[in-house]
């Protein structure tokens, strides 16, 4: 009489579809964390830009004794700020003025942050 000898190793389908579906279930809650480190990353790289920018619009209102001044006075290789990267797509106004906040909207698409000068 031959016996039959049957191999048990290796893994069955059911335990590699448990281990997939918690790889899956793991993921789909880190997920939603990378995404809100990415957006506070970029809200602080805005927000940066406008202390900049605000820093820039300070100084230019007290050199020229004027009370607004234009993106293109404040930004350049010689201007106050010497380049102005953007992190999201986001959209800088094209001019400020004194005591006026600066607004930056469309930050990823969504979000706008106020910084007062």
């Amino acid at each position: 009489m031959k016996s039959i000898n049957k191999s048990t190793k290796g893994f069955t389908l059911v335990e590699i579809m448990i281990v997939v579906v918690i790889i899956g279930l793991l993921a789909a809650m880190a997920i939603p964390a990378f995404q809100k480190v990415r957006s506070s990353s970029q809200d602080k790289a805005v927000l940066n830009n406008m202390r900049q920018l605000g820093a820039a619009a300070d100084q230019y209102f007290l050199e020229n004794g004027t009370s607004t001044a234009a993106i293109v006075d404040l930004v350049g290789s010689s201007a106050y700020v010497k380049a102005l990267n953007t992190v999201a797509n986001e959209a800088y106004p094209l001019n400020f003025t004194q005591g006026n906040p600066v607004i930056v909207s469309g930050i990823a698409g969504a979000r706008t942050l106020t910084y007062m000068q």
